[in-house]
């Protein structure tokens, strides 16, 4: 769970201390400027902007039974923001499972992906897609709607 906010935390204290920086250097708007952009990267790096993580065994149970996508993701991975940003409101409409908090997720995708943790890796009609195009996620999403 920790870790899951350790590059949100890090990139907040280092805005800080560069907006922190800039403003004793005489230019308090751009050290607002410097702290907002690392707020926003923080933001974006940050668990909160996903929807509400499932566990793998529940995701496939839900999946089953509606037959959305399943999206394995890990905060801190850009090609799940990616793909989470790319996807917009229907982004709420998939069964999302952070790996990092549930062990039988990672081993899902390490099961999918030749023992590697790579994610994305979206599941659709039990067939593993990693890394795959969010206007096709996006597409499947809307089929099992």
């Amino acid at each position: 769970m920790m870790r899951a906010w350790i590059l949100p935390v890090l990139l907040l204290l280092c805005g800080s201390v560069a907006a922190a920086r800039t403003a004793s250097g005489g230019s308090p708007g751009v050290a607002v400027a410097v702290l907002a952009v690392f707020l926003l990267l923080a933001g974006v790096n940050s668990p909160l902007v996903f929807p509400r993580s499932v566990g793998a065994l529940e995701a496939r149970r839900r999946s089953e039974a509606d037959g959305r996508p399943i999206v394995y993701w890990r905060p801190g991975c850009q090609y799940c923001v990616r793909l989470r940003l790319r996807l917009g409101r229907t982004a709420r409409r998939a069964h999302w499972v952070d790996i990092w908090r549930d062990p039988a997720g990672a081993a899902e995708v390490r099961a999918a992906n030749g023992g590697d943790e790579t994610v994305p890796t979206v599941v659709v009609a039990g067939r593993p897609h990693t890394n795959p195009d969010p206007a096709w996620v996006r597409e499947q999403l809307s089929r099992g709607a």
